[in-house]
């Protein structure tokens, strides 16, 4: 059975706020998720992911925030065609939850909806297979990235 749900925890060496802003600014966002990001960084606000591959060829993904919660919580809806509304049949929920833990920050992500998107099952098994991989290199990249942003007060 196709899984609904992609889930994962790391610890990341930087406090929430550091976290939240590598999270949620496009300067950062280039860092250590995609080649290029537009984004109306508020409730409802649109934006665009934009990987180059291969030199040339270009994926964009539409995403549509959610829900922000400075430093807490960060949603959006992605991966729905483009000049269409968002909903849980043309798109996944991700999810990122920051939570303190001494001077670092525990990241839990969750992307989910997956059975529900308008697609076959083996549409739906290859998106799975494919972000659950994905999920893994990209988390690894922010938890490598976020803490070299993270500054030590000058006394």
């Amino acid at each position: 059975m196709v899984p609904d749900r992609i889930e994962r925890d790391i610890l990341i060496d930087a406090p929430p706020e550091v976290v939240w802003s590598v999270l949620t600014e496009p300067e950062h966002i280039n860092s250590w998720f995609t080649d290029a990001v537009e984004l109306d960084a508020r409730d409802g606000g649109a934006g665009t992911f934009t990987w180059i591959q291969g030199g040339a060829e270009r994926q964009v993904v539409a995403l549509r925030i959610e829900r922000l919660d400075r430093p807490r919580f960060f949603s959006f809806r992605w991966n729905f065609p483009q000049g269409q509304e968002p909903t849980d049949r043309n798109a996944t929920l991700v999810e990122f939850t920051l939570t303190p833990e001494g001077g670092q920050t525990r990241l839990h992500l969750a992307e989910s909806g997956i059975r529900m998107l308008d697609r076959s099952d083996d549409q739906q098994a290859s998106y799975a297979d494919e972000h659950s991989n994905g999920w893994d290199v990209i988390l690894a990249r922010l938890a490598g990235y976020a803490p070299s942003q993270h500054r030590a007060p000058t006394p």
